[in-house]
C-alpha cells in the first residue's frame, strides 16, 4: 500500500496489504485488547453481572487520563463497541447481561435513558388521507 507524502506513523490506522493466507487479528480485536483510553480488567465483557461490568468500566474510565471525551461516554462507547463487534457471536443471555450493563451504567453516572420521543405533529397544511379508493 503505497502512501505518498506519508510514513507508516502518519497513519497508524493503515497497514500494508496482507499475502494470502497470512494470519491477522481483526481491527477490533486490537481496540478491545490494547485500547487507549480504557485499562480494561480481563475478560469483564464475560462476567454475568451487569453492575459489576458497569461498576468495573466506571472505574477504567474515571482513573484514564488518556480519554478523550467524558468519562461516561468511554465506558458507554466501549461497551456498546464491544456488543457491536461480537455480533451474531455474543449468546442472547451475553447480551442480555450487557444491554442491562448499559443501565447500571447510566445509573452509575446519574444519566436517565433515553426515552422514545414523541411523534412530531404534523406540519401546518398537512391533510392526512385515509383512503385510496376512487371517490364516488
Amino acid at each position: 500500500m503505497k502512501m505518498t507524502g506519508h510514513t507508516k506513523h502518519s497513519w497508524p490506522f493503515m497497514e500494508r496489504a496482507r499475502k494470502p493466507g497470512e494470519a491477522h487479528a481483526p481491527w477490533s480485536q486490537r481496540v478491545t485488547k490494547v485500547s487507549n483510553a480504557l485499562d480494561l480488567e480481563a475478560g469483564v465483557f464475560t462476567w454475568d453481572d451487569p453492575r459489576a461490568i458497569a461498576q468495573s468500566l466506571k472505574d477504567s474510565a474515571d482513573m484514564s487520563e488518556r480519554r478523550k471525551a467524558s468519562a461516561f461516554q468511554s465506558a458507554m462507547s466501549m461497551l456498546s463497541f464491544y456488543i457491536n463487534r461480537a455480533g451474531n457471536q455474543l449468546s442472547a443471555e451475553q447480551r442480555a447481561v450487557l444491554e442491562a450493563a448499559k443501565d447500571e451504567l447510566r445509573e452509575l453516572y446519574g444519566r436517565a435513558r433515553h426515552e422514545e420521543s414523541p411523534a412530531a405533529p404534523p406540519a401546518p397544511g398537512f391533510v392526512e388521507r385515509r383512503s385510496f379508493a376512487p371517490a364516488s
